[in-house]
């Protein structure tokens, strides 16, 4: 199992000589060869043919015992001006792998999922499936990163728990490899009630984050479901608030109530230049929200539906 097999940083993130970072920052690598990189590292880290990197038709993909994990990006738009971007969000996604790719991979790709499912406390095989992700997302995100704008990458809070110190100095080695800077990555964070209660750590992670340079959103979803969350946001003082569409479904949801918590939150943001995102937007009914909060970025199904049809048009 991958947890036997540590990286040497479990508790404390490595970090790159000046020389080994001025041979690769700025490069124009073929993915082919960072992939074979990356390979190696994995390698190195955990067991002699544990390479979980493919390259095939453009996308990499890294494998988890029966899955095959790659990226879909969502571009976040400006409500006013759908082709103009302030970046994209990276999202997983899950196939089936083949059966003889399946095979070509030693056994920790094939307990590494199931082991982070089974014991969701067990903090280093979260880490590490967390630190495979975030490299299947940076290899694939380089054909549009010309586009700028900042790439949001979710990490699991019980990462940023589990490093003690030095939080991103690890990831920070893989976006110089790619040629990128840390500057143009949000590191986000999904809260809920737990996590807003208990924040000392994770402010920790947070400010250790921002120290090499990245921006932070906290992802809150809904508005009305993390108790203490405005203490979190006042010490955090994040980059970009990601807010979830309002489910009308939901009992006595109140368009009102909802506009005065998100001004209410817009205000809070205005004081340290920070942004809202307003996302998951599915329908006009939700957009009219967007329009009456003055919200600015947005990201979902109906926005991109409509920049589609625009071009279609031209």
């Amino acid at each position: 199992m991958l947890t036997s097999h540590r990286f040497d940083s479990t508790i404390s993130e490595s970090t790159l000589s000046p020389s080994t970072q001025q041979l690769w920052y700025g490069g124009n690598i073929p993915p082919q060869q960072l992939v074979h990189y990356f390979n190696d590292r994995f390698e190195n880290e955990h067991l002699p043919g544990y390479r979980p990197f493919i390259l095939e038709n453009g996308l990499v993909s890294g494998i988890f015992g029966p899955f095959r994990i790659s990226s879909a990006f969502s571009p976040v738009r400006h409500a006013n001006n759908l082709e103009a971007l302030t970046g994209h969000i990276a999202q997983i996604t899950v196939t089936p792998v083949d059966n003889y790719l399946q095979e070509t991979q030693s056994s920790p790709s094939g307990t590494l999922l199931t082991d982070v499912i089974a014991r969701p406390a067990d903090f280093q095989s979260i880490i590490s499936l967390d630190r495979l992700n975030r490299t299947v997302h940076m290899l694939n995100y380089l054909s549009l990163s010309q586009l700028g704008g900042t790439l949001f990458l979710d990490v699991d809070p019980r990462h940023v728990l589990g490093v003690e110190q030095n939080h991103g100095a690890y990831f920070e080695e893989i976006i110089l490899k790619c040629g990128l800077q840390t500057k143009n990555i949000t590191i986000s964070l999904s809260i809920n009630s737990f996590y807003a209660s208990h924040h000392a750590q994770l402010l920790h992670g947070l400010n250790n984050y921002r120290q090499h340079g990245y921006q932070i959103a906290l992802n809150i979803g809904s508005l009305f479901s993390t108790p203490g969350l405005q203490n979190l946001i006042d010490k955090a003082a994040p980059n970009y608030l990601r807010i979830n569409a309002p489910d009308k479904q939901v009992n006595n949801f109140s368009p009102e109530a909802w506009l005065k918590t998100v001004k209410s939150l817009q205000q809070n943001q205005v004081t340290h230049d920070g942004q809202i995102i307003f996302e998951r937007v599915t329908d006009r009914e939700q957009a009219n929200l967007v329009d009456s909060a003055k919200i600015n970025w947005v990201q979902g199904d109906y926005y991109d539906k409509l920049e589609t049809d625009h071009l279609r048009c031209l």
